[in-house]
């Protein structure tokens, strides 16, 4: 009977807590304010500040404080900035993140975010603890540890809005113990330096050891979902509280440095307690306090695991959405509540505290950077109504990153590593979102500012790398080899393919891109066009008219030669009309049975006077490469005391273009076409052009080496040499 009243109990008090037309929205004062103040004023307050103050002096410790401040407002301000920019969902800073950045972001960010707001939880309940067997020293440690977590739960579970009503209470508790020792008697004491000596640390430790004190602006961001206006709620509440927390720990470290001397300052951890008009309320604060920033942990954490879940970013997703209805996250609450537990049984928290201070600040950094990102990029979609200056979200995640490595360096790598290892999980599980991000447009930008950049440059022939134009007659019935153009343009070219039609347009550009698939598998850059017209030559042409005012065009272009001869005219037409536009040109004709054999050795034809083979030598070798094969140098002496010479020739061009060591050199005696069966064997044979295609020996060529053959011709921007 007993157990059935305390449910009662309780349903009755959530009941009441939201009203009978359900669950109501929090406002800005009990939604952002309060959670917000009581995580900012929590143990380091009443525990180091005191320290902080003796070994910094007054002024010292108002720089150091305001230094705190400083990045901890920044980074407010960056979120009150994005916050009147977007729509924030639940989870705070993880929403931000997520709808700025894209779900692996958002989610690599959130999860360790989830963890360490969970943790903190813990740390506080083991706080709260050392201060009440201060007053109870014979109580268990692990009892008072366990009454506290149940205690916690079942109020964060009861509502949120009788949690808040709660904080108010805390709140009013943390006031009367601050106004105790600000009522400090003068006890006629030497007053202390303004400046002080720092003798158990240089300036930066203490700045480290203060700083936490300085977090806790994402406590009222993380109850985004129960906001009222979270676009009001969250700039208002947020920073109202950096700036009347800043004012009190100023006014702090005044009273602390005006009547307690440096030395019990330094030793004596308890100083406010001893100091205070009375001292037990001083005590009854910092219990209070702890137990505040434990709620407002307990909070928050589970409302972050619930929009985790709700993009499917975590395991078991569908239990950790669930809500009840009245739009608590139980089943994330009971969860959060085992790993506390769990956390309080292990013990050693400390040593965690400062990877937990870890993801803090790189959750402050990375919102800072979004803004950061999304201010220079300047896209009209970003127009908040809250503005800010550029150099405030610079200041907020440089300051972030700068303190992470200041307090703990090797755990700033491990926390890191942590966010980049689940990014890397996350993005390999497709997640995806209802919502759009700037990603796309981030990288795009970027490139357009690289395009500007590189157009004030001629285009260098050492920065050379196979960008290929590919005209498409027929998507369906295409004859090309996507394996063999994949092993031309990887890892670093890219692809323009077009097709023209006047007929069922959407459907060919469907075809075309179903054709094209697989190199964007392959993570290669790709690129196509249906053109509307009724000529295939007159559409081609406009293509290359058109991508040659582009700052990032093909350098050459990539025509198949088939059976049909009647195809030959258009294939001549296109060559001659590429050449007088600075394209190269690579014409394949597959060999109808053998196909590319074993894609591995490759003959490359070499005329000692010809201009025309530096885009030949750079395709060879980007073939020999992806095929990881033979390279076979063959030239042709009509008159056998030649054959020192071409020899020399050969070895000199090997040494010269670089070319793999195993490259073998080979001269043929005879007549051209007879040498060919000569040759060594080869998967491919390649050979180059003249001003005029030789279209008998091209559909000969296969038949003749036994083998597919590539033709090239250079545009005269090519250099193997360089």
């Amino acid at each position: 009977m007993k157990a059935e009243n305390i449910f009662n109990f309780f349903k009755n008090l959530r009941a009441k807590s939201e009203g009978s037309s359900g669950p109501k929205k929090l406002g800005i004062f009990g939604g952002v304010f309060t959670p917000d103040v009581l995580t900012i004023l929590g143990v380091i307050m009443y525990l180091r500040l005191g320290w902080v103050v003796g070994n910094a002096g007054f002024w010292g410790a108002v720089v150091i404080i305001v230094l705190a401040k400083a990045i901890t407002f920044c980074t407010a301000l960056s979120m009150s900035s994005i916050t009147t920019n977007i729509k924030i969902g639940a989870g705070g800073a993880y929403s931000i993140i997520s709808k700025s950045l894209g779900l692996e972001a958002g989610g690599s960010i959130g999860i360790p975010f989830y963890i360490s707001q969970t943790l903190s939880a813990a740390l506080y309940i083991v706080g709260f603890t050392e201060g009440w067997l201060r007053i109870f020293p014979s109580h268990p440690a692990f009892v008072v540890s366990t009454v506290v977590w149940a205690t916690l739960i079942i109020i964060a579970s009861v509502s949120t809005h009788f949690a808040i009503r709660i904080q108010y209470i805390i709140l009013t508790v943390i006031g009367i113990s601050l106004l105790s020792f600000f009522l400090t008697p003068d006890k006629s004491l030497p007053a202390l330096p303004l400046i002080g000596n720092f003798e158990d640390g240089n300036f930066w430790y203490v700045f480290a050891i203060f700083f936490p004190a300085a977090t806790g602006i994402m406590a009222g961001a993380n109850l985004s979902g129960e906001l009222k206006d979270p676009r009001k709620a969250i700039p208002l509440g947020t920073l109202s509280a950096i700036g009347v927390t800043m004012v009190i720990y100023i006014a702090l470290a005044y009273t602390a440095a005006k009547f307690i001397p440096a030395q019990e300052l330094r030793s004596n951890q308890m100083v406010m307690v001893d100091h205070a008009r009375w001292g037990a309320l001083v005590l009854i604060g910092i219990l209070a306090a702890t137990f505040s920033s434990a709620l407002g942990s307990i909070l928050g954490a589970p409302r972050i695991l619930q929009a985790l879940a709700g993009h499917k970013t975590v395991p078991f997703s569908k239990f950790f959405v669930k809500r009840t209805k009245t739009n608590e996250p139980l089943n994330a609450i009971i969860f959060t509540a085992v790993i506390i537990e769990a956390a309080l049984i292990l013990g050693n928290l400390n040593a965690l505290a400062a990877l937990i201070t870890m993801f803090f600040l790189i959750t402050y950094g990375m919102i800072n950077l979004v803004v950061f990102i999304q201010q220079k990029m300047h896209i009209i979609s970003f127009r908040p109504t809250f503005k800010i200056p550029s150099f405030v979200p610079f200041i907020g995640a440089t300051g972030s990153i700068f303190v992470m490595f200041l307090i703990n360096p090797v755990f700033s790598v491990i926390a890191i590593a942590t966010i980049v290892s689940l990014y890397i999980w996350l993005g390999r599980r497709g997640l995806k979102a209802e919502w759009g991000d700037i990603r796309g447009g981030m990288f795009l930008i970027l490139a357009e500012r690289a395009v500007r950049i590189a157009a004030r440059f001629p285009r260098n022939q050492i920065s050379w790398k196979p960008d290929l134009l590919i005209p498409i007659d027929n998507p369906k019935i295409w004859s090309g080899s996507l394996l063999f153009i994949k092993n031309i343009v990887h890892p670093s070219g890219s692809i323009f393919a077009f097709t023209v039609t006047n007929t069922n347009v959407q459907t060919t550009e469907k075809e075309l891109t179903d054709l094209l698939s697989p190199f964007q598998k392959q993570h290669l850059l790709v690129n196509s066009t249906v053109i509307e017209d009724t000529q295939f030559l007159h559409g081609a042409r406009l293509v290359i008219q058109s991508l040659k005012a582009c700052s990032m065009r093909p350098n050459a272009i990539f025509l198949t030669l088939g059976s049909n001869k009647e195809k030959d005219k258009t294939i001549d037409e296109l060559f001659g009309y590429a050449v007088n536009h600075g394209l190269g040109v690579i014409i394949l004709r597959q060999h109808p049975r053998i196909a590319f054999g074993m894609q591995k050795d490759l003959n490359l034809w070499l005329r000692d006077k010809s201009p025309n083979w530096h885009l030949a030598i750079l395709i060879a070798l980007q073939l020999q490469l992806n095929w990881e094969g033979k390279l076979n140098l063959i030239t042709v002496a009509q008159d056998p005391k030649e054959k020192p010479r071409l020899h020399r020739f050969l070895e000199r061009l090997s040494d010269q273009a670089r070319l793999p060591s195993l490259t073998e050199f080979h001269v043929l005696s005879g007549e051209f076409r007879e040498t060919l069966q000569n040759a060594p064997n080869a998967d491919i044979n390649i050979f180059g052009l003249s001003d005029t295609l030789p279209f008998d020996f091209m559909h000969k060529a296969p038949e003749l080496t036994k083998s597919s053959c590539l033709f090239i011709k250079d545009s005269g921007l090519e250099n193997a040499l360089v």
